[in-house]
Formats: C-alpha cells, structure tokens, sequence
C-alpha cells in the first residue's frame, strides 16, 4: 500500500512539474468547460550542439544586424514586416495583430463527428493531451470523453496556437483526451508531382516470393524497438570525448552488392529469411558496436 502511494504522490508531481502549451475551454454546443493542451511527444532529450569558437572555447552569440547600415539592432526595437515585393514590406505593430486575433484563440468548438478511418493518415500532425484544467467543469469533460468513446466516434474543431489556426482532431484516449492537429488540404502535396502511376506489371512468380517474403517478416509493431540510432550515436559520442578518448572514425557498413537479376535476389532473400536489408541493418549495428536486432520467429497466428 506504501508503494502505491508512494507512486500515486510522484505522478502527481510529475504532473504538476509539467507546464501546459495552452489553455482555455472545449465546447460542445452549449456545453462548456475549462481544459488545458500538453505535449504528449517528448523533444528535450533532443542533442543539440551550440557554435563555440575552438580558440577561445566562448559560446557564440547571434546579432541582429541591419542588412543596409551593416549596424547592430536590438530585438526590442524590431517589428513585424510582410513582403509586397523585392526590399518592400509593410510594416505592423503588434497591436495591429492583435486586433485580427479571432475568437476561438482561446475555445476549443468541436463542429462535428467523424469515423477515425475516414481520416487519410497523411493529414494527421501534432498530439497533445487535453486534460482538464482544474475541477471546475471536469462532469461536463467526462461526459463529452464518454459519449465519444461510446459512439467509437472523433470530434473535429479548431484550436489557435502560436498564432495559427489549427484543424484538430479529438479522440479518447487512456483516460483522457487525445488531440491532433491536422494539417489543411493546401499543405497536402498531391502525389501525381512524384509517383509515376505507370509501372510496370509485375511478374507472378516474383510476386509470390515477395509475399512470402513479408509473411516471414511479419510481426506485431513494437515502438520500443525503433530508436534513433543516429541520436544514439551522438550520445555515445560526447560521452566519449568528455572522458578525453581519442574518436576514430569507424568503418562504414558496406554498401550491398547490386542487384542484377531480380527474381534471383528475391530467391535468395526467401532463403535467408531475414533478406540482406536486415543484414545491411545488423552491419550497422555491428559497426556502432551495438548487437543486432533479434530475429523474429514465425508468427503464431490464432486457431
């Protein structure tokens, strides 16, 4: 019993530590109460590197420099300007943007109910979790979350950040509510300026081995297994120079042999199961000094 409370008292410091990117209200109609946006993606494990000047080992600092008088101008005196054409803007003081600020900056109006499915993946942006902001109103958000969660139903409205308008998305989620940002039809490129949607019919017996192929590799998805091995390896990195080892650059994995006959390549990936992408793979992680990923058995399907 101590240790659950134990655990129950540190989740609610961690909770409180945690600072919401917005606060306002949802609303469903008439109903309305008070709820507050979290990041649910977490960016400050994030390496990031500072320019230093190697002779002085002093941080660089950046300046704002006026590109015509070449003088320095600080950032208090500066103010917004928009392009009209080549070295012309017009120029706003940041009352004049307030004035356009619309009304939802500060409301969350859900406008209607979707299926999730209905959704293309491609529009789906930014999750934060919307939490209640403190316990006035909390009945009315428990009721919006369950009529949701019955209805297997996803609320759309618009939510204002960092000054954008922004489409969301709102789903329940682990007790709570996920919200999504979408992106707008107008930031969706269309496909037809990359893919060529003439490609070649592929052969039968190729096609077979191929989907025999992805049979053996089937697997369940297990986010814990993806990692930035790049990030990683910055991170081994540093730690290494901070104790003063010497770096040495280390041997690159090599590059896999080309393919020349297709239908031999995809014989030969069948027979190896895992096929030479995942070999190519275990080479990096070898050459990272890191063991490769366990091969996954056959995948036991129910009865």
């Amino acid at each position: 019993m101590a240790k659950a409370k134990r655990k129950s008292h540190s989740n609610s410091a961690q909770k409180r530590a945690m600072r919401p990117t917005w606060e306002g209200h949802l609303k469903l109609s008439l109903v309305t109460c008070p709820v507050a946006l979290y990041t649910a993606t977490e960016r400050t494990a994030d390496v990031h590197f500072n320019l230093i000047n190697p002779k002085t080992n002093n941080r660089i600092r950046m300046q704002t420099v006026d590109a015509g008088t070449g003088k320095v101008v600080e950032r208090s005196d500066l103010v917004k300007g928009f392009a009209v054409s080549k070295n012309k803007y017009v120029l706003f003081e940041p009352e004049e943007l307030d004035a356009v600020k619309l009304e939802s900056t500060r409301v969350i109006d859900i406008q209607e109910f979707v299926d999730a499915s209905s959704i293309d993946r491609i529009y789906w942006d930014e999750p934060y979790y919307l939490a209640p902001a403190g316990k006035t109103g909390i009945e009315a958000y428990a009721v919006i979350r369950a009529a949701m969660e019955k209805q297997e139903k996803v609320a759309l409205g618009r939510v204002v950040m960092h000054q954008r308008e922004r489409v969301c998305a709102l789903e329940p989620r682990d007790g709570g509510i996920l919200l999504t940002t979408l992106r707008t039809h107008d930031e969706i490129r269309s496909a037809d300026e990359v893919f060529d949607r003439h490609l070649p019919k592929p052969d039968a017996r190729m096609l077979e081995i191929a989907e025999k192929i992805i049979a053996q590799q089937e697997a369940e998805f297990d986010p814990s297994e993806f990692k930035d091995r790049y990030e990683d390896a910055l991170r081994d990195l540093i730690k290494r120079k901070a104790k003063g080892e010497e770096v040495v650059r280390s041997e690159e994995p090599e590059e896999g042999e080309k393919v020349v006959d297709l239908m031999d390549a995809l014989r030969r990936s069948l027979k190896g199961g895992g096929g030479p992408s995942r070999d190519k793979a275990d080479r990096f992680l070898e050459a990272q000094g890191r063991k490769p990923r366990k091969k996954a058995g056959p995948r036991k399907r129910a009865a």
